[in-house]
C-alpha cells in the first residue's frame, strides 16, 4: 500500500519535531562535554597513577611500533621485497633444474635486476615508499648474480664482470644523485666493493681489482657529501685496505722464497697502484677539511692522512724489501712526501683564521711517515730520531703563531715515539747497544726534549687551544716530556759508562755495570728533588719521587739478587743517599708550606 502524500502543514509540524529533537541532543552533548572540562584534571592525573596496570603501557608501546610501521611502509616494503625475492629464485631455479641454458639464465637475471632498478627510478621521480626496495633489490641481485656467474657458472668473463660492478655502482650513484636518497648509492657501492672483492678471491687479478676498489672509493667520497652517508667511507676504504694488503703480502712472500710471482699479483703493477691509491686518500682528505661546512672536521677526514701514511709505506717497504733493493730510494721519496705533508700543514694554517683546522691532521701524518722513511735514509733507526724530534720542536713554535692547540699536541707524540724507540734500540747489553756511536744521538735526542719540556713551561697553551682549553687548561701533558727526556738521558749515559769502564779496565764487569746503572737512576731523583726544592717546583717533586721509586726497585729487585761486592755496595749507598735527600727536601718543604700557611691566618 503506498502511503498517502503529506500535507503542507504536516511537513511543517515533522520538520519543527525534527528541529527540536536535535535542538534537545545538542544540550545534552553540551552538558556532557562541560562536565568532562569540570573533571579534565582528575582524568589527566588518573593515568599518572595508574601504574599497576602495565598492560597500557605495553598497549602505548605497540601503538608506537605500528605508528613508526606505518610511517615507514614496513609492511608494504616486506611484501614487495618477497615478492621480488620470488621471481628471482624463479629465475634461479629454472637455471639450476637445466630447463635453460646457464648463460642465458645468467642474462635473464641481470635483466630483471636492471628491470628493478629502472623501476626504483619510476618510483623515486613518483616519491613511492617502495622506491628503495626497488633500488636496493636490484642492485644487491645484480652483485649477486655477476660474482656467482663468473665463479660458480663460469659463464662470465673477468673484465665485464668487474665493469657490469662499476656501472651498476655509477648508476645507483646518480639515482641517489637525482633524488637525494642514501639508500641506492649505499647499496650500489658497497655491492660493487664486496662483489668486487669476492670476485676470484683469495687469488684476484689484482690490478682489475683495483680499478673497481678506485672507483668504489671515488663513489664513497661522494656519497658523504649526502647526509647519513659518511659510514660508507670507512667501509670502503677499510676493504679496500685489506685487498691492496693481502696483494703486498702474496707478493713479499713469493719473491721472499726467490720465486717469480704469479701472473696475477702483476709485481710491476703493485707500487704504482699503491701511489695511486695513497695520494687519492691524501686529497680526499684535503678536500674534505677545505670544503667543511663548520670548524668542525669529521673523524674521517682527519684520520685518513695518518691512516694512508702508516699503511701505504709500511705495505712498500715491506715488498721493496722482499725484493732486496731500492729501500734507500723508497726512504728518499717517503721523506720528500712527508715534506710536501708539513707544507700542507703550513697552507692550511695560512689560510685559516685561527686555531689551524687541519693543520695537526696533516702534521702528525707527516711524523708517521717520517718514523717510517728516514730509518732507510739514515741507515739506522737511532739516526732518524733527533731529527724527527727536531721537526716536532719547529712544529712546537708554529704551533703559537697559528694558535693551533691539535698541533702542539702532536708534537708530544712525536718526542714520546722517539724516547720510546730509543729506549727499545738500546735496550740490552749487546755491543750494537752499547755502540760509542750511540752516544751522540742519544744526547742531541735528550737535549731536544728537555728543552721542549722547558718551552712549554714558559709559554703555556693559550685557553682558546682545541684541546688545551678544554681537557688540560694546565698542559700537564708536558710532563711526559720530561720523563721522555730523562729516559732518553738515561740510555745516552748507559752507553757513556759502559764505554768509560771498558777504557779503564779492558772489559767491562756486569755486575759493575749493572750497579753504575743503580748509582746513575739514584743521582738523577737527587738532582731531580733539589732543583724541586730550589724551584718549588711540584711537577719536579713528583718526577723525583717516581725516579726513586724505580731506582728502588732497580736496587732490591735486580742488584741485591742478582749482583756481589762492591758495585753492590755502591748501589744500596746510592739509594740511601737520594732517599736521605729526598727526606730531608721534603720535610723542609712541608715546614715552609705550613708557616706559610700560619702567616697567611695571622695577616
Amino acid at each position: 500500500m503506498t502511503q498517502p502524500e503529506l500535507t503542507t502543514e504536516d511537513r511543517e509540524k515533522e520538520l519543527t519535531a525534527r528541529l527540536q529533537a536535535m535542538e534537545q541532543q545538542l544540550e545534552r552533548l553540551t552538558a556532557r562535554l562541560g562536565e568532562g572540562d569540570a573533571a579534565g584534571p582528575d582524568v589527566a592525573a588518573a593515568p599518572a597513577s595508574n601504574q599497576n596496570y602495565p598492560h597500557e603501557s605495553i598497549s602505548d608501546v605497540s601503538e608506537e611500533v605500528l605508528n613508526w610501521a606505518s610511517r615507514t611502509a614496513l609492511m608494504p616494503r616486506l611484501a614487495t621485497l618477497c615478492f621480488l625475492l620470488v621471481v628471482a629464485l624463479i629465475f634461479r631455479t629454472i637455471t639450476d633444474s637445466g630447463l635453460i641454458n646457464k648463460l642465458i639464465g645468467s642474462g635473464l637475471g641481470m635483466s630483471y635486476a636492471a628491470i628493478l632498478m629502472i623501476v626504483g627510478y619510476y618510483k623515486y621521480s613518483k616519491q613511492s615508499p617502495l622506491a628503495p626496495v626497488f633500488a636496493a633489490c636490484g642492485a644487491i641481485l645484480m652483485s649477486t648474480i655477476v660474482v656467482e656467474t663468473h665463479v660458480h657458472f663460469q659463464s662470465l668473463p673477468l673484465v665485464p664482470a668487474y665493469l657490469i660492478l662499476v656501472v651498476t655502482g655509477i648508476a645507483m650513484a646518480l639515482i641517489s644523485r637525482r633524488f637525494d636518497a642514501f639508500t641506492p648509492i649505499s647499496v650500489g657501492t658497497l655491492g660493487m666493493c664486496f662483489a668486487g672483492a669476492a670476485i676470484d678471491y683469495p687469488h684476484p687479478f689484482f690490478p682489475y681489482l683495483s680499478l673497481v676498489l678506485l672507483a668504489a672509493n671515488v663513489l664513497a667520497y661522494f656519497a658523504a657529501q649526502m647526509k647519513r652517508c659518511g659510514w660508507l667511507r670507512w667501509s670502503v676504504v677499510f676493504v679496500s685496505i685489506f685487498m691492496l694488503q693481502l696483494w703486498g703480502f702474496r707478493l713479499g712472500y713469493e719473491l721472499r722464497r726467490g720465486e717469480i710471482p704469479a701472473p696475477e699479483l702483476a709485481q710491476s703493477w703493485f707500487l704504482p697502484v699503491l701511489a695511486v691509491f695513497a695520494c687519492t686518500y691524501f686529497v680526499f682528505a684535503l678536500l674534505g677539511i677545505i670544503a667543511r661546512q663548520s670548524e668542525r672536521i669529521t673523524r674521517f677526514d682527519a684520520a685518513l692522512p695518518t691512516i694512508n701514511s702508516l699503511w701505504a709505506f709500511s705495505m712498500a717497504l715491506y715488498v721493496v724489501n722482499a725484493k732486496g733493493e731500492g729501500a734507500a730510494l723508497l726512504g728518499i721519496i717517503g721523506t720528500v712526501i712527508s715534506a710536501l705533508l708539513l707544507g700542507i700543514s703550513f697552507w692550511l694554517a695560512q689560510r685559516s683564521k685561527g686555531g689551524a683546522p687541519g693543520a695537526g691532521t696533516f702534521t702528525l701524518a707527516c711524523g708517521v711517515l717520517l718514523a717510517l722513511a728516514l730509518p732507510s735514509v739514515t741507515g739506522k733507526l737511532i739516526f732518524s730520531l733527533p731529527i724527527i724530534s727536531a721537526v716536532a720542536i719547529f712544529m712546537a713554535v708554529m704551533s703559537r703563531s697559528w694558535g693551533s692547540g691539535t698541533v702542539r699536541l702532536v708534537t708530544y707524540l712525536f718526542h714520546i715515539y722517539s724516547g720510546i724507540a730509543l729506549a727499545i734500540v738500546l735496550n740490552g747489553n749487546s755491543p750494537a747497544a752499547l755502540d760509542a756511536v750511540n752516544i751522540l744521538p742519544a744526547g742531541l735526542l735528550a737535549f731536544i726534549i728537555l728543552y721542549q719540556y722547558l718551552w712549554c713551561r714558559w709559554c703555556p697553551p693559550s685557553p682558546e687551544y682545541s684541546f688545551f682549553g678544554r681537557l688540560d687548561p694546565h698542559d700537564r701533558n708536558a710532563v711526559s716530556l720530561l720523563l721522555v727526556g730523562l729516559l732518553s738521558g738515561f740510555f745516552m749515559m748507559r752507553c757513556a759508562i759502559y764505554q768509560t769502564l771498558q777504557i779503564f779496565y779492558g772489559s767491562v764487569s756486569p755486575d759493575a755495570f749493572r750497579c753504575a746503572q743503580s748509582v746513575l737512576v739514584n743521582t738523577a731523583a737527587i738532582a731531580l728533588i733539589a732543583l724541586a726544592y730550589l724551584r718549588h717546583s711540584k711537577e719536579f717533586r713528583n718526577v723525583a719521587i717516581f725516579v726513586t721509586v724505580v731506582g728502588g726497585i732497580k736496587v732490591f729487585a735486580y742488584d741485591l739478587l742478582g749482583t756481589h761486592g762492591l758495585p753492590l755496595v755502591f748501589s744500596v749507598f746510592s739509594f740511601g743517599v737520594a732517599v736521605a735527600v729526598e727526606s730531608v727536601a721534603l720535610g723542609k718543604w712541608t715546614n715552609q708550606a705550613n708557616e706559610q700557611i700560619t702567616s697567611e691566618e695571622i695577616y
